[in-house]
């Protein structure tokens, strides 16, 4: 049995890693980037990006008390959008986190060097000497690493308290004009660059599966951690600019120090060095805490190498996982250019926010099981403007950034696909919320199709050949019972090619035996319907044309002919008539078989379809059949073997919302694999009629079992599903 991490983590530890990890590199490092493109209207680049990470936090708190596991953000995306996009966001955030925590410990080195005489080649020594005894702390425990973090965060908050309090008497209105210095462009621009100092506002939930009480201290812990975070940022903004020049914040690698020297003195810049180097630091071990915790979380889930998932028998840490992201951390630390990699973290970390709020959609919206215990408000607006709002950001943030969060997404789905994909079935929320939201228009098509009840609803029965009186019946029942349904009357037309030599008028004038059997049969059996019955006889050269041009001539709702497709090289060779008229058709057609034993009694009209939701003519011919022989129908779906439940679950109710639409009794079939291994107490094995679609004869399932058996059957094509595409129609049978 696999070992479990100890729920060690309380509230003041939890806001603690959450402050923590976003009162760093934000406030320290990109206040000098930020001004150079807003001017003073930084300031509020820092309350719009709180505002745009909102939706994100309340999404995220509520998927945290749903699901307390550790791997936080990969987790959440995982499960609502599948483990492709559960693989980007993972392998990305921990990327992006490692990046943030290189920055920070690199970003911190030059508040550093303002205490001590030291030449700048020791900043990459320090740097990594800071790194490796923060990830030996994270090796020892949460419960060390949440002590250590209350610590830091007191102390440094108590330094930028004073720096506020003590830099508002000296604040210069004349700072702040313009205010918009650089526009709205700019004010964009600055907000998606400073965003990433909120990143660490969800972190606590990567180690959710460590917190005490979660349902409480989690979404406390993100959202008061949110609210006070984004309030000390604008503040401490308001303060640097209005004490000095812009320009010379701008111009320094340490803002702060420069800021607090203007109004502090020596105290106050000691004050805010050792609180830059206590907020970086901090910065770097949560960044370490929660980014080895994805991993982990992905091991768990079979997406990455089991080795990443052990538990350390003495201290309880995923060792593996923390050993691999401090070894990333040290690389980057040594080798890579940090800023310009931060700001492409930052970028990832908005398109990894959008993934959150719209897999708060995709579980609500889903059928997986999630049971929150706090639920975001104002569902599900919030969550749209936090997706929206971070896309826009995207697309103000240039070249660079973009390219970087695209080679990150296809990182991510190269190493699933090399690697995950023959390890996992799993699906995501999302898929069965579109699934379900496809089987609701299906359901609505066939809603609309049912109780479509035209006065004059025609259907035509075209005949090609000569047909026994027990033949002609079989037609006529099904066309009679769709009539009747609607309020119709049938047209019976036999269609006699001729040779093209032979003139049309010369061949009309001439009556034939078949044109009288025809025609005396037609009018016995019209006797036997209770719906109106015309016949008549059409000479032509061609069947096909002929069938099509009549159809429209007598403005057909439904064309009925037997189902003559050529098998075989012919064929393969010359195409098929029927399939001709299919595409040319100006209503739906239906294509009967009547079996070795021809069509009886209609008391089980069995509908049987492979992935995809049934078409709406298909069950309402069916329900027209079966409620003219006062009988009921069968639902049999043909599905994949490797199905889910959620997804067997979807369908069952997609098979409940279609039989309520009906006005027959339904029974609903479903068995994932070959329709011959259906239950014999719920199978097709009663059905006097079976109904397909002309698009479904194709398939293996279905095509094995018409053709073993001898039962009528009768294909049906709507014309809608030609005007819908191809590219509809394939969607649909994926997801079901």
């Amino acid at each position: 049995m696999p070992k479990e991490l100890e729920r060690d983590l309380g509230l003041y530890a939890v806001l603690a890693i959450s402050i923590g990890a976003m009162v760093g590199s934000g406030i320290f490092i990109l206040p000098a980037l930020a001004v150079d493109i807003a001017g003073p209207a930084v300031i509020l680049a820092y309350v719009v990006a709180g505002v745009l990470v909102l939706p994100a936090a309340l999404s995220k708190s509520e998927m945290a008390t749903a699901m307390p596991e550790a791997g936080g953000t990969y987790l959440f995306i995982e499960r609502g959008m599948g483990p492709l996009l559960g693989t980007v966001a993972g392998i990305g955030t921990w990327f992006a986190l490692s990046f943030k925590g290189a920055l920070a410990l690199v970003g911190g080195v030059p508040y550093l060097l303002l205490v001590f005489d030291v030449p700048p080649s020791v900043t990459t020594p320090v740097a990594l000497g800071l790194a490796t005894l923060l990830v030996v702390v994270n090796l020892l425990g949460a419960k060390q690493t949440g002590r250590l973090q209350v610590g830091i965060v007191v102390v440094m908050l108590a330094a930028l308290v004073w720096f506020v309090i003590g830099g508002v008497p000296s604040l210069r209105g004349a700072n702040y004009t313009p205010f918009f210095r650089g526009g709205a462009g700019g004010l964009l621009e600055a907000t998606g660059l400073v965003f990433v100092s909120y990143a660490g506002v969800t972190k606590v939930a990567s180690v959710a599966e460590e917190v005490s009480d979660p349902d409480r201290n989690i979404p406390i812990g993100i959202l008061g951690s949110l609210a006070f975070t984004t309030v000390l940022y604008a503040l401490i903004v308001t303060v640097m600019i209005g004490v000095t020049d812009p320009a010379s914040i701008a111009d320094s690698e340490t803002p702060m120090a420069v800021a607090a020297d203007a109004t502090l003195g020596t105290a106050g810049v000691a004050a805010v060095v050792l609180a830059a180097i206590l907020a970086l630091v901090s910065t770097a071990n949560a960044g370490i805490l929660s980014s080895s915790r994805y991993p982990f979380a992905m091991a768990r889930d079979d997406l990455v190498p089991d080795l990443m998932a052990s538990v350390h028998e003495r201290f309880g840490t995923p060792s593996n996982s923390i050993t691999l992201t401090g070894v990333v951390l040290l690389l980057l630390i040594a080798f890579v250019p940090l800023l310009e990699i931060a700001k492409l973290a930052s970028a990832f970390q908005i398109l990894v926010f959008v993934l959150i709020n719209l897999a708060v959609i995709a579980f609500r919206e889903g059928s997986a099981e999630y049971e929150p215990s706090f639920s975001s408000p104002l569902y599900p607006w919030i969550q749209i403007f936090g997706a929206i709002g971070g896309v826009v950001l995207l697309t103000q943030m240039g070249t660079v950034p973009l390219v970087g969060a695209v080679v990150m997404t296809a990182a991510g789905v190269g190493w699933f696909l090399a690697y995950g994909r023959r390890r996992v079935d799993r699906e995501g929320a999302a898929v069965d919320a579109v699934r379900r939201q496809v089987g609701r228009n299906a359901v609505d098509r066939t809603r609309e199709t049912i109780d479509e009840t035209e006065r004059d609803h025609r259907v035509l029965v075209a005949l090609d050949h000569e047909l026994s009186k027990d033949e002609e019946r079989w037609f006529l029942r099904i066309a009679a019972a769709v009539a009747r349904a609607n309020d119709g009357e049938v047209v019976v037309a036999r269609f006699e090619q001729v040779p093209d030599q032979i003139s049309l008028t010369y061949a009309s004038e001439t009556e034939s035996p078949a044109d009288v059997q025809f025609e005396t049969q037609t009018g016995e059996l019209d006797a036997e319907f209770d719906v109106p019955i015309s016949s008549g006889s059409i000479v032509c050269h061609d069947v096909r044309h002929a069938v099509v041009n009549y159809a429209e001539h007598e403005d057909a709702d439904m064309l009925l002919m037997e189902d003559a497709s050529p098998a075989g090289l012919r064929g393969l060779l010359f195409g098929s008539d029927v399939e001709w008229v299919l595409r040319h058709a100006p209503c739906d057609v239906g294509l009967l078989n009547p079996g070795a034993n021809g069509l009886g009694d209609c008391d089980v009209v069995g509908v049987l379809s492979d992935e995809g939701p049934y078409d709406p003519v298909k069950i309402a011919v069916a329900d027209a059949i079966a409620a003219a022989a006062g009988g009921s129908i069968t639902l049999a779906y043909a599905g994949r073997s490797d199905a889910s439940d959620i997804q067997g679950r979807t369908l069952q109710d997609y098979h409940a919302s279609v039989a309520a639409l009906c006005s027959v009794p339904v029974q609903s079939c479903v068995s994932f694999g070959d329709p011959h291994q259906m239950r014999s107490d719920e199978d097709l094995s009663d059905a006097d009629l079976l109904v397909v679609s002309a698009t479904e004869r194709t398939n293996d399932a279905i095509a094995a079992y018409l053709t073993g058996t001898d039962r009528p059957v009768l294909i049906v094509h709507q014309q809608e599903t030609e005007l819908r595409g191809r590219i509809g129609r394939a969607l649909e049978r994926r997801l079901f």
